[in-house]
């Protein structure tokens, strides 16, 4: 496994950098092949930020656990995966080519209270979307009291959704075919 660790407000020290290095490579038993992990450690009002996001085969595993220490951030991240990585174990083997990156032998099957309920649709909704520019898809959605909005993009005629973020910004998701 590679893995970058990136700091963020935060002076990196290479002790931070190597325990962050070496308990994230704990999930190496449960890939094949080289893997990159990409770790951002920050610090946001006092609050230690742990942010983990691990591309895998098409698919994408990612975690952020915030704590008031960065080590305890950490070893939350680690097991957040963990659990991530088991409680989708069953999923990933049956859709096709996922056993090229992960070792379903070495993945523990989740306990029976940890185990959760299949995903069930309760409510769905259909909708005209027209062309419009970012800036008209946020305003829209502002206007909603949303917190995504899917639109076609006037300017590329493809189909986009923008979303309000955490630090109350917004972003925009761009699908590539």
């Amino acid at each position: 496994m590679n893995i970058t660790v990136y700091g963020k407000n935060i002076q990196l020290t290479d002790a931070l950098k190597e325990v962050t290095t070496k308990k994230i490579g704990k999930l190496d038993k449960f890939f094949y092949k080289n893997i990159q992990a990409k770790v951002v450690l920050s610090v946001e009002r006092k609050k230690q930020k742990v942010e983990v996001t691990i591309p895998f085969n098409g698919r994408i595993l990612r975690v952020e656990e915030v704590s008031d220490d960065m080590y305890s951030s950490v070893d939350d991240a680690v097991e957040a995966l963990e659990k991530q990585i088991r409680k989708h174990k069953t999923k990933l083997e049956d859709k096709m080519h996922s056993n090229e990156s992960i070792k379903f032998e070495n993945i523990e099957p989740l306990i029976d209270d940890e185990l959760e309920e299949d995903f069930k649709i309760v409510k769905t909704k259909r909708f005209a979307i027209k062309p419009m520019n970012v800036e008209e898809a946020i305003l829209q959605m502002d206007l909603l009291k949303h917190d995504f909005f899917v639109f076609i993009n006037g300017d590329t005629d493809e189909v986009n959704v923008v979303y309000k973020r955490k630090d109350d910004n917004y972003g925009l998701i761009e699908p590539e075919f």
